[in-house]
């Protein structure tokens, strides 16, 4: 059984910046995905073992996702937040990792982030 376990949500003001973490219990391709009430899960960011990282459009050039092999740990470091970018953050790992929330078999519970303005 795969498990995430995600650190590092919390509350934060609008151009304030938060990191998040999750650890998984085997060597994954990993991606982040977010949630707002009422809204479709949205794709954020994913790597993959290979070393190729992607984005969604919304966040391209505000977060950074990397990740320690070692550690078997993907971090998703959000900077100049927005309030749009509120919602609960899912870490989620697959053998070949897309932008596609579907595709991928192992969630962690979500962690919430909360963005006021």
């Amino acid at each position: 059984q795969v498990q995430l376990v995600e650190s590092g949500g919390g509350l934060v003001q609008a151009g304030g910046s938060l990191r998040l973490s999750c650890v998984a219990s085997g060597r994954y391709d990993m991606g982040w995905f977010r949630q707002a009430p009422g809204k479709e899960r949205e794709f954020v960011a994913a790597t993959r073992l290979s070393g190729n990282t992607f984005y969604g459009d919304s966040v391209m050039g505000r977060f950074t996702i990397s990740r320690d092999n070692a550690k078997n740990t993907v971090s998703l470091q959000m900077n100049s937040l927005k309030t749009e970018d509120t919602a609960v953050y899912y870490c989620a790992a697959d053998q070949y990792g897309t932008s596609w929330w579907k595709d991928y078999d192992y969630w962690g519970q979500g962690t919430q982030v909360t963005v006021s303005s």
